[in-house]
C-alpha cells in the first residue's frame, strides 16, 4: 500500500533528523549514561580499583554531601557565574549593543574591540591574562593601578576570584552584546517615538520599555551563559588552577582534581552527575517558571 504525503513527508524529516541524533546519542546521552553508571562503583585510574572495580551503591554520593571541597566549588562556582556570566557579561554586553544601537564614531573599531576576545583561545587569553596579573611593578595591571597610589601585587593571590570574573567578564562581552543588539533590532521604533511624544524620559523609556521587551533575549541569554560558564575549565585552569587554596575551584576544576589528580574516577563522576542535575534544573527554571519561549 502506498503511502500518503504526510507519511512520506514524516519519513523525509525522520531521516533528515537521524544523523544529528546519532551524534546526540554518541557525544551526550552516552558518555551521560557512561558517568551515572560509574558513579555508582569505585572506579579508578590506579590501584586494584582500576583493574576490578565494584559497585559501591550510593557511597559516592555520601561522601559528595559530607566533603568541604565539594561546597566550596560549589560557593565559588556560584559567585563566579553570579559574578562574570549574570553581571558582568550582562549589563556590559547590553550597554554595549546600545551603544552601538545609537551612530557613533569609529563603531567599526568598537565592534572589533569586543569581538576580538572570542577569537582568543582560552588557553592563549589565560597565559595573556597572565603576564598581566603577575606581580612585580613591571606587570601590565601594576604599572596602570600604581599611577593612582595602589602598591603593585600578584592579583592572582590577592583577589583570584575577582580576576577570574574580569578575565571571563572580558571573554563573554561580545556573546551578550550580539544576543542584546539582535534582541533591540526587534523593537519596532514606532514604540520610542510614541513614548518621546507622550513625554517619558530616556531613563523611563530604558525601564518600562527597553527591558520589558528585551525579556525573552535576556532569559534566552542567561540561560545559555549560565549553562557555559558552569562547563568552564580550560580559562580557569591556565589562570589559577583552582588556587591559590581552593579560591578559585569551579566545580569543573573540582571534577578534574578528583578524576584525573586524585585518580578517583568513581567519586568524580558522582560529582558531575551531581553538577548534570543543577544545570538541569536551572534550564528548567529559565524555560518553565519564567516562561520564556525558546
Amino acid at each position: 500500500m502506498s503511502m500518503t504525503y504526510e507519511t512520506r513527508v514524516a519519513w523525509q524529516n525522520r531521516m533528515l533528523l537521524a544523523p544529528a541524533l546519532v551524534l546526540l546519542a554518541c557525544f551526550i546521552l552516552i558518555p551521560a549514561g557512561a558517568a551515572i553508571y560509574i558513579s555508582f562503583t569505585n572506579d579508578a585510574l590506579s590501584g586494584f580499583a582500576a583493574a576490578h572495580p565494584q559497585f559501591v551503591g550510593l557511597k559516592n554520593y555520601v561522601r559528595l554531601f559530607s566533603d568541604d571541597g565539594f561546597w566550596n566549588s560549589l560557593v565559588v562556582t556560584f559567585f563566579f557565574v553570579f559574578g562574570s556570566s549574570i553581571v558582568g557579561q550582562f549589563v556590559l554586553g547590553l550597554a554595549s549593543a546600545m551603544a552601538l544601537n545609537r551612530p557613533i564614531a569609529f563603531r567599526s573599531v568598537f565592534n572589533a574591540a569586543l569581538l576580538l576576545p572570542n577569537a582568543v583561545p582560552e588557553v592563549v587569553a589565560g597565559f595573556i591574562w597572565i603576564s598581566m596579573l603577575a606581580g612585580g611593578k613591571y606587570s601590565t595591571v601594576s604599572r596602570i593601578v600604581g599611577l593612582f597610589g595602589i602598591p603593585p601585587q600578584n592579583w592572582l593571590e590577592s583577589v583570584p576570584l575577582l580576576m577570574i570574573i574580569v578575565v571571563n567578564t572580558w571573554r563573554g562581552i561580545a556573546f551578550a552584546m550580539i544576543l542584546m543588539t539582535s534582541g533591540l533590532s526587534a523593537v519596532p521604533p514606532e514604540v520610542y517615538e510614541a513614548a518621546r511624544m507622550d513625554g517619558a524620559t530616556p531613563r523611563q523609556i530604558f525601564w518600562r520599555i527597553t527591558l520589558p521587551l528585551l525579556r525573552p533575549t535576556i532569559f534566552l541569554y542567561m540561560l545559555v551563559s549560565t549553562a557555559g560558564t558552569i562547563a568552564i575549565f580550560g580559562l580557569i585552569y591556565t589562570l589559577t588552577r583552582g588556587g591559590p587554596g581552593g579560591a578559585t575551584e569551579i566545580i569543573g576544576i573540582y571534577i578534574y582534581n578528583q578524576s584525573f589528580t586524585a585518580f578517583q574516577l568513581g567519586y568524580g563522576s558522582a560529582v558531575a552527575v551531581i553538577m548534570l542535575g543543577v544545570s538541569v534544573a536551572i534550564g528548567a527554571i529559565y524555560v518553565r517558571v519564567l516562561k520564556v519561549q525558546v
